[in-house]
């Protein structure tokens, strides 16, 4: 497999703190400095967004991409687990509005149920309205 969009720098990334981070979710919390890696959301235009994605495409990659792929979705199963907790009590206000982005943006990449699910049950099956704005503009 070719990486078109540079998803190997995910992989670099998360090696050393993958598992850390999975812990750390399983105990219903999250650190900040993974959100970007671990839960990617779609390119606003800063320079200063290394993890971002830049298209539909690139979000449908990744999730093919290994070991990054099942990763996403592990840590997606891992939030049906804390349904007792809501998305600020989790992740904190900022990093709530970060996973509600990157959500939006894999379930508009993909049928999943499981990507759609998280929507539904996390956040009211609405969408980020920004990151739907933004995949028009980049389409």
């Amino acid at each position: 497999m070719t990486d078109d969009y540079d998803l190997q720098r995910f992989v670099a990334a998360q090696a050393g703190a993958y598992d850390d981070a999975i812990d750390i979710l399983r105990r219903g919390a999250m650190c900040t400095p993974y959100m970007d890696f671990i839960f990617p959301r779609l390119v606003r235009g800063a320079d200063d967004e290394p993890y971002a994605l830049a298209s539909l495409d690139a979000a449908r990659a990744y999730l093919d991409f290994q070991p990054i792929g099942n990763r996403y979705r592990e840590c997606v199963e891992t939030l049906f687990k804390l349904v007792q907790s809501s998305a600020r009590e989790v992740f904190g206000d900022e990093d709530a509005q970060k996973l509600h982005a990157s959500l939006t943006l894999f379930a508009e990449a993909s049928n999943e149920v499981l990507l759609r699910s998280v929507l539904i049950t996390w956040f009211d099956n609405l969408v980020d309205e920004d990151t739907i704005v933004r995949i028009s503009q980049y389409s």
